[in-house]
This record gives structure tokens, sequence and C-alpha cells, in this order.
């Protein structure tokens, strides 16, 4: 007796699904430079900032509930802690000088600097309570975006904060971060358990999100009081943080 051949048919292999091809080249890391813009001058820090700095931390007790440094006691402890923030290459530390007082109100970074995989965050940021929410402010945080994502090369911005922290949450959406979720107990803070909120730009989300802030900073969109003319909303129709 002889027997059927097999009359199944042989389905080809199905390649296990892969994400797109991109440019493998790294990035190239950030530079200790100044950035001018029309408001205000970011420099990179240094202990010569730290009697301008002290003195805009004034009034500013509750600014330091979701970072990980500060308060700071005294002058002393403040200049060494700039002494040793300002040498990080990692984060990379930028005091800011608006042009309207001409004194250094804050700071922030660039930080979890990934050039392999063009990944990149700002954070670090501390503000004075005379700079915070103003268009200085904003314009701050616009020059080191549009450096890490124009002039270094970088796919993916980050921006992360205290899942506590609404203010960082709603800043992060106003600037256009789009929202991917909670790292839940993912770190210890000043002895307390931290839940992380995470954001990001990418580079196709990047290009609507830069002219956006720009038209925003523009001077027309702003009146004789300084007071803009339309609110910033970078990320317009993408998800949004609740609260």
């Amino acid at each position: 007796m002889t027997t059927a051949p097999d009359a199944t048919p042989q389905v080809p292999p199905v390649a296990p699904p892969v994400g797109p091809e991109v440019d493998p080249t790294p990035r190239p890391l950030p530079a200790r430079v100044p950035h001018r813009g029309t408001t205000v001058t970011l420099e990179p820090l240094g202990l010569r900032h730290a009697e301008e700095l002290w003195e805009a931390t004034r009034g500013a007790e509750d600014s330091w509930a979701y970072l990980g440094y500060g308060p700071f006691p005294d002058l002393p402890a403040f200049r060494r802690f700039i002494a040793g923030f300002a040498t990080t290459h990692d984060p990379m530390a930028w005091a800011v000088r608006p042009h309207v007082s001409g004194r250094a109100s804050g700071w922030l970074t660039l930080m979890e600097i990934q050039p392999a995989n063009a990944a990149i965050e700002l954070g670090n940021i501390w503000f004075g309570p005379r700079m915070q929410r103003t268009r200085a402010a904003t314009e701050a945080m616009f020059l080191l975006m549009r450096h890490a994502m124009d002039d270094l090369g970088y796919r993916r911005l980050v921006w992360k904060c205290n899942a506590l922290n609404a203010p960082s949450q709603r800043a992060a959406a106003r600037l256009g971060f789009v929202p991917e979720g909670l790292h839940r107990a993912h770190l210890v803070v000043k002895g307390r358990r931290r839940d992380t909120a995470w954001f990001s730009i990418l580079e196709d989300e990047w290009p609507a999100r830069r002219d956006a802030i720009a038209a925003w900073l523009a001077d027309g969109n702003f009146d004789h009081k300084g007071v803009a003319r339309q609110p910033l909303r970078a990320g317009e129709g993408a998800p949004r943080p609740k609260g």
C-alpha cells in the first residue's frame, strides 16, 4: 500500500516584527557653551554664579520639594553644592540669566545623555520665584531643547518628574511632551518613595513643537506689559496628563 503525499501546504516562516531602521551614528555630547536668546542667556554654571543664585533662592523654601537636593542652610553650603554641580558632565548645568534683571536666577541641565541611543533629557530645572512662569523661563528651556534636537541631532528628548509634581507635569504638556506612563517606586528621594512620570518628544514630533514654542516666544505675541496674547499649547492634540 502506498502512502499519499502530505497535502498540507508549507507556510513560509514569518519574520518577527522589528522596529524601523534609524541612523545609528552616536550623537555628539553637549558642550559647555553659552546660549543666548531674546530674553535670556544660558551660561555654563560656575561658582561665579553662586551669590546671585543664592539671592534668587530667597522665599523659595517650597521649591526644593521634588528635587534631590536643597534647601541649603547657608551660603557656604550652597557654594559647595554649586562647586560640585558645575563640574559634572551628566548632568551638564547652565545658569539662567534673564536680560530684564541681568542676574542669574535659576539653572537647568541636559542629563541622562545617551549618544548611542540619541536620547537626552531636559531636567534638574530650578527657577527662582521671580523667574517662574515668565517668558524667560520658557525661552531658557526652549534654548536647550532646540540645542539637543536641532544642533546635536538627538531623536528622543525626555522629561520626567515626581508623579506628585503637578506643576512639572503641566509644564511638560505645555511644551508638547507626550506622556509615556509611570514608573512605580522608581526612586527614593530624601527618604521618600518616588513614582516617576515620564514624557518625551520624538524627532518627527519636534518640528511642530519647535515652531509652536518659537511662535509663542515671538515679540508679536506679547503686549506692552509683557503679557502673552495667546497661551502656549505646543502639544495641542497630543495626550495630556490628568490633573
